[in-house]
């Protein structure tokens, strides 16, 4: 089944932005729209869920196109990262607990839950005089 793509004027009509905008967030490499025959931009799903994160940034935080890139190559970066741990896991997994798959999932799950102790109230001694 082929992907569901958009041209850019609906997606400028369904975000409330310009149309300029999007170019200019081609042209920074925020955005990478794939191209048709003739060369029009066809925005993806993916597409628009990574427009999502920048209109939030800018929109919500006020981080500036600079900013925005240095967060979406940390968030690549760390996802990433998080996929090279998975695998980790997984080897470990294999290595360690074979035929004990119960046990690593206990001892995956088994952190110690940490709850702060209880604030003790101050008390001004200049009000209660």
């Amino acid at each position: 089944m082929k992907e569901k793509t958009y041209f850019i004027s609906a997606v400028a009509s369904k975000y409330n932005i310009h149309p300029q905008t999007l170019r200019l967030y081609e042209r920074e490499g925020l955005l990478i729209p794939s191209r048709s025959k003739g060369n029009t931009r066809m925005f993806s799903e993916e597409d628009l869920k990574r427009l999502e994160f920048i209109l939030n940034l800018t929109r919500e935080m006020g981080v500036n196109l600079a900013g925005i890139e240095i967060i979406m190559n940390m968030k690549v970066k760390m996802e990433k990262m998080q996929a090279e741990f998975a695998h980790f896991l997984e080897e470990l997994k294999k290595e360690f607990f074979v035929g004990k798959e119960e046990i690593f999932e206990q001892k995956k799950i088994s952190l110690v839950k940490f709850s702060s102790p209880p604030m003790a109230p101050f008390k001004d001694e200049k009000k209660e005089k």
